[in-house]
């Protein structure tokens, strides 16, 4: 093990507890990706511009009593540091702090940071050691000049395609799906290199694109094409493979229902008083429903129009058919909070005052995992803090220090 990853001594300690994260990153999918390191343990620095910031900490409404709310939703759990990297002084601090992380995450125009003295190979040349992860919007090749933002990154991945109502337009997904998309495959590169150091003390480069996550999450859309020479199209909330998986008109609104197999559809039908149709040749496999779905679901609709949607639901869940209303994110959330879920956290300042409540990670580990809850950073509210850090034994560093200063801090 090397000397970066300390040995957990009890099962609360966080499994990133000693591990730090140089951030550089902006916006959401960098973010995001060292906002879950942050919430495994991991000390996050962010540094960010003087004066402005990340651009998220503008983008509103809405905003909390505290800042954006788009910022806050990725920044939890991390230290801001301003420096100007136009400048020399700041440059060294940041190559300084880069030196003594375990990993490095940006999301430059491909070779800016290399501009700047903080590329890959500069860094790994001092820190073997480091981690370091280049998030892009369509890699650093045929693609580096083009700019990667989330919504054109839907266009052109093929995702708005296959969203939206067949005869409407092109639609995007209602959140920053490939930004998401994307933090959770720099995440994933980011876990399993620190794996890998820990067997060979190597570290590695990583680079993840805003189109290739999008492209590597088409699933059977995608194998649809490169399998069948399909190519899918919007087919509003139907499914192109599974019938009835839709949302259904019931008398006072609609209900999503997801039958992925025929025992439930033969549950569906029994409680909708239609076990006729269980058996009726067009509709008793899920490939003759696909193809009769044009005369399956006005029945199915039919039925449900002498009940409302919650009535349905909770008929259909009795049942064990897959069922339910389209909620609002209030909704949602008092939901999952009434399944014991716990699915938001409160998080403080460094006083300790609650300052506002976030989404939880979603991971659930047992034994319970030492939580981390310091709310979203200040613009620069750690710059002489990281700063002391950084002077405080600089003389003395090594390549493999970075737990015990970051202990000392």
């Amino acid at each position: 093990m090397l000397p970066h990853a300390e040995p957990r001594p009890n099962a609360h300690q966080r499994p990133l507890d000693g591990i730090i994260v140089a951030d550089f990153s902006r916006v959401l999918a960098g973010p995001l990706a060292t906002m879950t390191l942050a919430d495994l343990g991991a000390r996050v620095i962010k540094i960010e511009r003087p004066g402005a910031g990340d651009d998220t900490r503008s983008w509103g409404p809405p905003f909390s009593p505290t800042g954006a709310t788009y910022f806050e939703s990725v920044n939890r759990n991390k230290e801001s540091i301003c420096l100007d990297l136009a400048d020399p002084d700041d440059q060294d601090t940041a190559r300084e702090l880069s030196r003594r992380a375990d990993i490095v995450v940006e999301n430059f125009k491909p070779g800016g940071m290399a501009k700047l003295g903080l590329g890959y190979a500069e860094l790994a040349a001092e820190n073997p050691g480091l981690i370091y992860v280049s998030v892009t919007g369509f890699g650093s090749g045929g693609g580096a000049d083009l700019l990667g933002y989330d919504f054109v990154v839907q266009a052109l991945g093929g995702l708005m395609s296959i969203t939206g109502q067949a005869d409407g337009d092109p639609t995007k997904a209602g959140v920053a799906l490939v930004d998401v998309l994307t933090a959770k495959d720099a995440t994933i590169g980011v876990l399993a290199a620190l794996n890998e150091r820990n067997r060979s003390g190597k570290g590695a480069l990583i680079e993840v694109n805003l189109l290739s996550s999008l492209q590597g999450a088409l699933a059977n859309q995608g194998q649809s094409f490169l399998g069948a020479g399909k190519v899918p199209a919007r087919m509003g909330n139907d499914h192109p493979s599974i019938v009835p998986y839709q949302l259904l008109q019931c008398a006072d609104g609609t209900l999503a229902v997801a039958c992925g197999n025929d025992g439930q559809f033969v549950k569906l039908c029994g409680a909708l008083g239609l076990s006729r149709l269980a058996v009726d040749e067009r509709f008793q496999t899920n490939n003759a429903r696909v193809r009769n779905r044009l005369d399956l679901i006005p029945l199915l609709e039919d039925a449900l129009a002498r009940a409302g949607a919650q009535y349905w639901q909770d008929t259909l869940n009795r049942a064990g058919v897959p069922a339910g209303q389209v909620a609002t994110i209030k909704e949602s959330l008092e939901f999952a909070e009434s399944l014991g879920l716990e699915p938001t956290i409160p998080v403080h300042d460094a006083s300790g005052e609650i300052t506002g409540r976030q989404i939880r990670h979603p991971i659930t580990w047992t034994p319970p995992l030492d939580q981390r809850r310091t709310a979203p950073p200040a613009l620069g509210e750690h710059s002489e803090s990281v700063r002391r850090w950084l002077t405080k034994s600089a003389t003395g560093r090594t390549a493999s220090s970075g737990t015990k200063q970051a202990a000392d801090v």
